[in-house]
């Protein structure tokens, strides 16, 4: 059964990234459609995956991450107005019954990512 998941990395601080906003859209064409939006425990992760079984399909995603406002929260120095606000990350899916986990590791200056298991 595919599913989709992710988490957050605190860089700078090298810890789990609690309570950063994430909202998931599927791209159709020129259209964005919000299919979920969730927020990370104390583990840097969802609750629950972000997609799976019936609702995990082929297609194009975007996962946003409101990592600005976490770094804010925590009172980590960064510009005015930060230099990272809202992070996107846009990726296909092709496998149906794959498991697409998806990870950001994020610094208020930089920011990486790729496909895990």
């Amino acid at each position: 059964m595919g599913r989709l998941s992710t988490h957050v990395l605190d860089t700078v601080n090298g810890k789990p990234a609690r309570g950063v906003a994430i909202e998931l859209f599927a791209i159709e064409g020129e259209q964005r459609r919000s299919v979920l939006r969730t927020i990370t425990n104390a583990d840097g992760r969802t609750d629950a995956p972000l997609m799976i079984g019936e609702d995990f399909r082929i297609g194009t995603y975007e996962l946003i991450f409101e990592i600005g406002a976490y770094f804010k929260a925590l009172g980590t120095a960064t510009a005015d107005p930060p230099f990272l606000d809202i992070v996107p990350i846009r990726f296909t899916i092709v496998e149906p019954d794959g498991h697409y986990h998806v990870p950001l590791l994020a610094s208020p200056w930089s920011y990486s990512t790729y496909r895990g298991s």
